[in-house]
This record gives C-alpha cells, sequence and structure tokens, in this order.
C-alpha cells in the first residue's frame, strides 16, 4: 500500500546520503619562459578540468623570446615582434593566468609569496628565469646594460641611437660616443655583434656619422670566442664579424666598469682603459635569486635536479629552465641553459605532473634531445651545427629562423607562427 503523502514519515523507505566533495589538487607554474609556458599549454591538453586546477603565474602579461632580445636590442627587430600576450595561448578555461612577481617560496607551508598576496599549491613547478650574473665586476650594474628583457633591449635600442643622434650636435666632438663595448663572446655577445654590424651603417646614414668614426669592441676573457664550439664554425664567426669591423679582445678581463667605459686587462700587470659610449655586458646569466631567497640549495640560483626534475627531498616541486641544471654525463660537465632544452623539460615535467595528479608514482627520466645549435651572424648569415652536418651562411641563417618559427609552433601552433614568425628567410 502507497504511503499516505500527509501522513507521519517512515524512516524505513530512505537512507541518508552524505555528500562528499573531493579538492582537485592545485597545479602552481612559476614563470612564462620557454620552460614554463610549454610546461602549461602541455598540462592544459594532458589534464581535465576536473582533475586539477592550474594556475600560470608571471610578473608580466606577456611572454618574449629571450633568444630574438639580442635583435630588439640592436634595433634590428621592433621590440613588440619579440613578445606575444599569455592568454592568447592558454587556454583560459583551463588555465588561470595570474600577474603577478614571485617574492618567495615556502615550501614547508607549499605557499608561493607574490608581490602582492600568496597563493598555495600542491604541485609546484618552478621556471623563473635566469638573471645577468655580473661575477662581482666592479660597476657593471651601474654603468653597463645587460641585455635580460624586452625592456632592457629597448634601453640599449634607444641609447646607442642616442650617442648616433647627438654626435654631430656637440660643439666638440667626442669619438669615444660611437665607441660600443660588447663584454662576453658567447651566444648572446656574438649573436648581438651580428647584428649591430647590419644596424651601424643604417644609423651612420640616418645621423650623417662617418662610419670609420665608430668602434665596436669585444672583450672576453676566455681564450676563444664560442668556447666549446666547432673551432672551424668560429673561425667562419670572427673573419665575419672582424670583417664588418669588430675589434676581439680575446683573453682579457673586464676589470671594472666606469661612466666613461671599462678598464681591462691582459694578465696580471697590463691595465687599460677603454672609453666607451656604450658598454653591453652579455657574459653570463645565473638561477633566480629567488632560488636561493627561499632556502633551496643552489649552485648561482641553479638547482641539480633529479631525473625525473624534481627538487631533490621533493616530490611536489619540479624546477626547468634557467633554474635548473642538467649534468651532461660525457663531458661532466652541466648542458648550458637554452630554450631548447628548457621546452623539452616543459614537456616532460607536464606529463610527469598529470602522472601524479592520476595517482601514479612512475615517473619519466628528462634527458636532453640537442637536435643542433645556430648561432645567428646578422639577419643573412650564421654558423651551426643541425643533425650532425655543419652549416654556415644563408642555409644557417635559414635553419636559425626555422628553429625561432618552430619554438613558435609548438607553444602556440600555426595561429602564432603566422602572427610572429620569421619569413624573410632568403
Amino acid at each position: 500500500m502507497a504511503a499516505d503523502r500527509d501522513g507521519p514519515f517512515d524512516q524505513k523507505y530512505f537512507k541518508k546520503v552524505e555528500v562528499i566533495t573531493l579538492r582537485k589538487p592545485k597545479i602552481v607554474i612559476l614563470g612564462a619562459g620557454y620552460g614554463g609556458l610549454m610546461t602549461a599549454t602541455r598540462l592544459q591538453k594532458a589534464v581535465g578540468v576536473n582533475e586539477a586546477d592550474i594556475v600560470l603565474i608571471n610578473k608580466n602579461d606577456y611572454h618574449y623570446e629571450t633568444t630574438w632580445l639580442h635583435e630588439a636590442s640592436a634595433g634590428t627587430l621592433h621590440h613588440d615582434k619579440v613578445r606575444y600576450d599569455v592568454r592568447d595561448v592558454i587556454d583560459r578555461h583551463k588555465v588561470e593566468f595570474v600577474q603577478g612577481s614571485v617574492e618567495e617560496i615556502k615550501m614547508d607551508e607549499k605557499r608561493v609569496i607574490l608581490e602582492n598576496g600568496d597563493i598555495v599549491y600542491d604541485y609546484l613547478v618552478i621556471a623563473l628565469g635566469a638573471e645577468p650574473e655580473t661575477f662581482g665586476i666592479k660597476g657593471l650594474k651601474e654603468y653597463a646594460f645587460s641585455i635580460v628583457n624586452v625592456n632592457s633591449a629597448r634601453q640599449i635600442r634607444e641609447h646607442i641611437e642616442y650617442q648616433f643622434a647627438t654626435y654631430n650636435t656637440e660643439a666638440e666632438k667626442k669619438d669615444e660616443r660611437l665607441t660600443i663595448v660588447v663584454g662576453g663572446a658567447g651566444f648572446t655577445g656574438i649573436e648581438f655583434l651580428g647584428e649591430l654590424t647590419n644596424r651601424v651603417p643604417e644609423l651612420c646614414r640616418e645621423y650623417d656619422v662617418d662610419y670609420h668614426k665608430v668602434k665596436i669592441v669585444c672583450v672576453e676573457a676566455a681564450p676563444m670566442v664560442l668556447p666549446g664550439f666547432d673551432p672551424e664554425l668560429v673561425n667562419y664567426a670572427v673573419a665575419t664579424l672582424e670583417k664588418k669591423g669588430v675589434e676581439f679582445r680575446i683573453g682579457t678581463a673586464i676589470k671594472e666598469a666606469t661612466p666613461e667605459g671599462i678598464i681591462v686587462a691582459k694578465g696580471e700587470e697590463e691595465v687599460e682603459e677603454i672609453k666607451a659610449g656604450t658598454v653591453v655586458w652579455a657574459a653570463g646569466v645565473r638561477g633566480n635569486s629567488v632560488i636561493e631567497k627561499s632556502g633551496i640549495e643552489a649552485m648561482r640560483g641553479r638547482v641539480k635536479v633529479q631525473p625525473d626534475l624534481r627538487l631533490p627531498g621533493s616530490d611536489d616541486v619540479f624546477i626547468v629552465g634557467d633554474c635548473s641544471l642538467i649534468i651532461n654525463e660525457e663531458i661532466n660537465r652541466p648542458y648550458p641553459p637554452t630554450a631548447q632544452i628548457a621546452m623539452q623539460q616543459g614537456e616532460v615535467c607536464a606529463r610527469n605532473i598529470a602522472a601524479l595528479v592520476r595517482g601514479k608514482s612512475e615517473m619519466e627520466t628528462f634527458t636532453p634531445d640537442i637536435k643542433g645549435t645556430v648561432c645567428s651572424l646578422g639577419e643573412d648569415d650564421a654558423i651551426g651545427v643541425a643533425f650532425g652536418k655543419k652549416m654556415v651562411g644563408t642555409k644557417a641563417s635559414f635553419m636559425k629562423k626555422m628553429i625561432d618559427n618552430r619554438a613558435l609552433y609548438m607553444i602556440g601552433g600555426p595561429s602564432l607562427v603566422l602572427k610572429k614568425g620569421k619569413f624573410n628567410v632568403l
């Protein structure tokens, strides 16, 4: 017989139902450089919205192509060309973007302290990028420029142009205004020199400056240019740049930067002053200072990570990009902090976090896959090794642009390549 709707409540027909809401794990990614952005874009595909919350934190609302900054610094590429909005390449339904500066990481509390607030995490990816390494050289921070971000690139370009623009306006012309010193003959230094040698003739024509008054000097403390690169290709690069007017001072160390230029030394006794209107420091980077501020053991801000990219002794903190240190077992030296490696780390990191979110304990080991290295010498010249073959000139330059376009494609797909890609390949 059916129960009377208005009659007494009979407990035997009902049972108590408890609703339990499971909290989704929160994945926090610090930094939208090559490693951080690759981690975010791969995670948004690998993890469903019901499996985890993903938060990407970056100081700026844009990502910039670090490997293009030398072009923006010389003025051969507009600074807006080297950057794109982070929100254009993430799935905003799956990834929350927070613009903010990271101050400190409190791992015992699983909390990240930002300039304006804080955020807790279950899984953390540290991809904060690099900072200039001055090696304690006096005056570098005060009197030298560094190629570190979009704003510094704009500053260098505008400063160099100002030197040319004012040269002919003075009653007594100061030739040192037209002297540009580049500290460092590694990749950044050489690529910047290549762009400078293309840009200087344009500046001379624009501001009616005698090209022969311009002096470009590269100072390198190491005994060779591009240490570790193929000697034959290095010789090609040096000869090409010297032909365009670059003076190399190899085995010469910068001892001090001053308002008038730099003081250098070769050996213990030989000290010389080089007067220059512009000094650009491009001789090294270190990991982010937040690493050390957070009490994480590091070497110059870089952490020797576990094979699965986790912080030693941690199950939930991953480190990728310039803040991570991977040893090349063949030569027992660290791999250089390149965009190529950072992006590969981002892919592995995303897969490992996705596995943890799903309760799996087996982690993938990261092994760098170096497909090649190309160093630009300007708009239509370069040196490089790709797929085991050495190349120079326009062929290498073409390869460099294809590498740049591939990096865009891997993060933003065809639309980003069409918007920001390099197509003047011949």
